[in-house]
């Protein structure tokens, strides 16, 4: 009677409280958005700086923007991620339990699938090239340099890099769930354990961070 009991009341906590968390994220505000770290990585490209070469204009260009909200290059490194049988190389700037921004891309050329969030992202390319292939199409749509790649919440792709793509990546949403999908493949695959502990660390480190920039302004303090 009490397993039952425990079962029924879970069934009914869990949509309430999923249904708490959703609206939520709906209606709280946002340090970030969509358009604005998209035209950072067009005023990248607008400079004449692509790939490679638009990283530390892209990286200085969010801190002016977002002062206190970005992480000094010192605070954080390129990481390997595996996902979806694809494997990429990310570079984690800003991280808060609803929002990040990263530089991420490929050196070489990779495909599979994008995983199913429950968050918005964003992508914006500053090189290379980037194929998706939406769940319900039969045609996949191919992306360049200055168009920016939707992946709304709930949704599903296969997904294609071409060598030395390179993109700015924002996301918004319930992002402690997306690190399920970013981390199987490194636990059940790989098994790189250390990847594991760099990124988890590297999240921790920027969390940290906004943490403490969130203290501060509460506490009226300007933040440079």
């Amino acid at each position: 009677m009490n397993k039952w009991r425990a079962v029924v009341t879970i069934l009914f906590v869990m949509p309430v409280v999923l249904v708490s968390i959703h609206r939520w994220l709906l209606d709280k505000s946002y340090t970030f958005s969509q358009e604005s770290v998209a035209n950072v990585a067009l005023k990248a490209l607008d400079r004449g700086l692509n790939g490679t070469d638009s990283f530390d204009f892209i990286l200085e260009e969010l801190q002016r923007q977002f002062p206190g909200h970005v992480v000094d290059r010192s605070q954080t490194r390129w990481i390997f991620i595996n996902c979806g049988a694809w494997m990429g190389s990310a570079m984690i700037v800003h991280a808060s339990i609803t929002e990040y921004v990263l530089l991420f891309g490929t050196a070489v050329h990779t495909s599979g699938h994008s995983g199913r969030y429950y968050a918005n992202i964003s992508d914006t390319i500053v090189s290379g090239t980037f194929r998706q292939w939406k769940e319900g199409d039969v045609h996949s749509t191919m992306y360049t340099a200055g168009d920016t790649v939707l992946h709304d919440w709930g949704e599903v792709a296969a997904v294609e890099w071409t060598p030395d793509t390179w993109m700015l990546e924002y996301g918004r949403g319930l992002i402690p769930s997306t690190l399920v999908f970013a981390l199987a493949d490194s636990v059940f695959s790989t098994t790189d354990f250390w990847n594991i502990g760099l990124l988890l660390y590297q999240y921790g480190i920027c969390l940290c961070a906004e943490l403490t920039t969130n203290v501060l302004l509460l506490l009226g303090y300007a933040v440079v």
